[in-house]
C-alpha cells in the first residue's frame, strides 16, 4: 500500500469510524478493489488531509453536495462524520435549509429525513450528550 492510501485510511477511520471502514473494506472484491483504493487514496489521502480548510468544514460542504446529488447512503455516512468532526445538529440543519434554496426542497426534505435518523442514532450512542461518541 502507498503512503497516500495509509494516510487516507487513517483519516477515513477518524471521520467515519473504524467499524464503518472495516465493513467497507471487508466488502472489497476483485471487481471493486480499485475504486476502494482510489477513494481511500485520492479522496481521503489527498483531499481530506489538506490544510486549506478543516475537517469540520469539509463535512458541512459534503452534506450540501450529497444533498444536491441525492446520494442518500453517502449522506447518512457523512452526517455521522460531521458529528464526529464537531459539527452540531444546528449547523447541519442550517446547511440543509441552505440546500432547500439552491438544490430544491425535495432534496432538502430527503436529507432532513436522513439526518434525523442519524441524529437519533447518534443521541442513543452518546447517551444524549453532545459531542463525540
Amino acid at each position: 500500500m502507498t503512503d497516500r492510501f495509509e494516510k487516507g485510511l487513517n483519516v477515513r477511520k477518524d471521520v467515519l469510524g473504524a467499524e464503518h471502514v472495516a465493513r467497507s473494506m471487508a466488502n472489497v472484491s476483485e471487481f471493486n478493489k480499485e475504486i476502494q483504493e482510489l477513494v481511500t487514496s485520492w479522496c481521503w489521502g489527498d483531499i481530506w488531509t489538506r490544510e486549506g480548510i478543516s475537517r469540520r468544514d469539509r463535512s458541512l460542504i459534503n452534506l450540501a453536495i450529497l444533498t444536491a446529488m441525492n446520494r442518500n447512503h453517502e449522506f447518512k455516512v457523512h452526517v455521522k462524520g460531521a458529528l464526529t468532526n464537531g459539527c452540531t445538529p444546528e449547523e447541519i440543519k442550517e446547511v440543509l435549509l441552505q440546500t432547500a434554496v439552491y438544490c430544491g426542497v425535495p432534496a432538502a426534505l430527503e436529507s432532513f429525513r436522513n439526518a434525523s435518523e442519524v441524529l437519533a442514532e447518534w443521541e442513543q450512542e452518546t447517551d444524549g450528550s453532545s459531542g463525540r461518541a
